[in-house]
């Protein structure tokens, strides 16, 4: 299973005290239509086959649990407004008990070649600099542009 890289140099954080949150933007564009994003995003066979991320529980219903990456990232739905925007809760297994969750909004922006995809991830906590410094780009960004440039 290829899973996101540890964001803490200490390896588990699970003990750790809160730190500081921090907020980031992150976009690229996906060559697909905003609601493509958007439904495969929402569901879980496509949201792990998009990431390339093992197994994934997602759904369409405000309020729903999350989870991506088979359990290293937990939430649930906070926003849905299709073909436009999701926001969740986010977390991973490497956040300390004490951290709240983090919120990913992820917004659909329908631009010439696809769709523009930007993710505003806050109330990241401190030290988790690996979802700002690639990790985004790396285990979302890059294999969503595989899997919907390779659509038949």
């Amino acid at each position: 299973m290829r899973l996101p890289p540890v964001s803490i140099a200490t390896g588990n954080n699970r003990d750790a005290e809160p730190t500081m949150p921090f907020e980031f933007t992150v976009s690229d564009v996906i060559p697909a239509s905003p609601q493509e994003i958007y439904d495969a995003w929402l569901d879980s066979k496509r949201h792990a086959q998009m990431t390339g991320g093992e197994r994934a529980r997602m759904s369409k219903k405000l309020d729903d649990k999350v989870s991506a990456w088979d359990g290293y990232i937990t939430g649930k739905n906070l926003e849905l407004e299709s073909g436009k925007r999701i926001v969740q809760s986010w977390r991973s297994t490497q956040f300390a008990d004490a951290d709240a969750d983090s919120t990913i909004a992820v917004t659909l922006e329908p631009i010439a070649k696809g769709t523009r995809i930007s993710i505003t991830h806050s109330n990241v906590p401190d030290g988790h600099t690996s979802y700002r410094d690639g990790g985004w780009q790396d285990f979302y960004f890059a294999p969503m542009k595989e899997y919907f440039s390779n659509r038949p």
